[in-house]
Formats: structure tokens, sequence, C-alpha cells
């Protein structure tokens, strides 16, 4: 089952591998609005987009995790991370508030029709999309603890 599993793992990083970002423009929570594909682009910057919902408390976990090492992380590797709501219109009321409260550091984007988590084929989150040049580098579905650090040996391989 472990082969498997790893085995489902390579299969799903090497289809994503190399991908380009679409081309979807989202709004910030501040209504701003951003382009996935050309705003994100700085050439050899780290762009990681962590697709998170209010409602998923191992995206919010997962969320605060990278924030106990943000500062660092992206001072040392170039990197920034976007973390993209897909709270519909029933949820999008809670994403203000736990964003305040929780004053993240990340330009977070809303998704609220989900056209970039179809357009990634994002079948359910958390979900994080390591991006580079514009080309989809590295994918990871799912979160337990400690997970972060996989991610951060990760990064430093870019």
């Amino acid at each position: 089952m472990k082969k498997l599993l790893v085995l489902f793992f390579f299969l799903t990083a090497s289809v994503y591998a190399q991908k380009e970002m679409p081309n979807v423009s989202l709004k910030s929570e501040n209504n701003k609005s951003y382009n996935v594909k050309n705003d994100f682009a700085e050439k050899d910057k780290i762009y990681v987009f962590t697709f998170w919902a209010t409602w998923c408390v191992p995206c919010i976990n997962e969320l605060d995790a990278i924030n106990q090492h943000y500062a660092e992380w992206s001072k040392e590797l170039n990197m920034e991370v976007i973390a993209v709501s897909i709270d519909d219109t029933r949820t999008q009321k809670r994403v203000k508030p736990l964003l305040n409260g929780k004053k993240w550091p990340y330009t977070v984007l809303l998704d609220t029709n989900q056209d970039l988590k179809r357009a990634l084929a994002i079948a359910n989150v958390p979900y994080t999309v390591v991006v580079k040049n514009k080309k989809v580098v590295y994918v990871h579905n799912g979160y337990s603890q400690g997970a972060e650090k996989e991610l951060y040996a990760k990064l430093k391989t870019l």
C-alpha cells in the first residue's frame, strides 16, 4: 500500500511539474485584482500558493505552521506565500474576521467562484502549489503536523 501511495504521489507531482500557471484573475481580501500568472512572476522567486477555507482546520493549521517560519524562509529563499481562500458565497463572510485574528503576513486571494481551483484540478484542501518562473514545480495535498518542514526542504532544492 505504501508503494502505491508513493507511486500515486510521484505521478500526481509529475503531472503538474512544469505546467504553467493558468491565466486567472482573483481579488484580494482588500478588493485588489491579481492575475496569478502574471502578478506572481518575478524571475527565480518561489511562490507558494496554499489553498484553504475557513471551515478547514488542517488548512488553518498549515498556514499557522508556515507563519511560524515565514520571516526566515522568505529572506533565505526569496519566496512568498499566497493564501488562496476557496470559501464560497455562504462562508466568505468568515474570511475577514479570521484574517483579522490571525494577522498572517501573506497575500490572501479569494477564489469564491473556484476558478483557480478548477483550473488547477484541485479536488480538496489543504492543497499547496509551488510556482517558480510561472511553472508549477511542486504540488502537495493535505497537511499533518510537521509537513511544513517537508515543504521547506523541498523549497530549498528549487
